[in-house]
């Protein structure tokens, strides 16, 4: 699944090779040259991951880290400081400014990937490619399919685009109560003006899709607050799926 990386760095030619490098492996990456230049960007869109160089003009990367932590707004973004700096005492400034990973300069794209996800699986899971399931009910990112398994028959649940998108979003974060307005946000994209009410619309949706294999009653009505993914006394909490051989 294609993320949004925004890469927070002033040189020219490690921005673009960071770019080129993220771009290969199916990445979004967007470039700011300062943190001026990231905040305008954040305004419009956030970012689903972001990629911060300590030493930068003006504002530094540190700065910019302790400011989007304070922000209601941007607290939750990921974010990976790129420093030269290899010291302890550098590393704890860093993960105490709010970094949820650092990487010291230099560093394989290879490495620089699997810092990426790692941070998105603990992060952001709606966003990796990582099947999860509850009980017998499965999705799958990678080929946009649900199933729900029952003894050895297994059938393959159909949903519309949207309805895949929330139910893989709830089921990366069951137990939780989400309002309206931050699954528009989560589900929809930030800074997508629709009505709260379309939520609903897509929550009966997928309710009776899911009835199809008794699993309507997952998807749970919190009153006044939200919507629930909840597991039955028979589920487990969603876990990524063993690869297959």
């Amino acid at each position: 699944m294609a993320t949004n990386i925004l890469i927070v760095e002033d040189e020219p030619a490690i921005a673009e090779l960071l770019a080129v490098n993220l771009r290969h492996a199916g990445q979004c990456p967007i470039l700011a040259a300062s943190a001026e230049d990231a905040l305008r960007i954040i305004r419009d869109v956030l970012p689903d991951v972001m990629l911060i160089d300590w030493m930068l003009p003006g504002m530094s990367g540190l700065a910019l880290a302790r400011e989007l932590r304070q922000g209601a707004r941007t607290r939750s973004i990921p974010l990976i400081l790129l420093t030269a700096r290899s010291e302890e005492a550098d590393t704890i400034a860093g993960l105490d400014a709010g970094a949820d990973d650092y990487i010291t300069k230099p560093f394989s794209p290879k490495e620089l990937l699997a810092r990426i996800r790692a941070v998105l699986r603990r992060r952001a899971p709606q966003l990796t490619d990582e099947p999860v399931r509850a009980g017998g009910l499965a999705v799958d990112p990678a080929t946009r399919r649900v199933s729900f398994a029952e003894g050895a028959r297994t059938q393959e649940v159909r949903l519309g685009p949207t309805e895949f998108k929330l139910l893989h979003y709830l089921m990366t974060h069951p137990e939780r109560v989400h309002s309206r307005g931050a699954l528009l946000d989560k589900v929809w994209g930030d800074h997508v003006f629709i009505e709260e009410r379309t939520v609903d619309v897509h929550i009966k949706r997928l309710r009776e899709a899911l009835a199809q294999v008794h699993c309507a009653d997952l998807v749970e009505t919190v009153r006044g607050a939200g919507y629930r993914f909840t597991l039955r006394q028979d589920l487990h909490v969603p876990q990524p799926l063993a690869p297959s051989h």
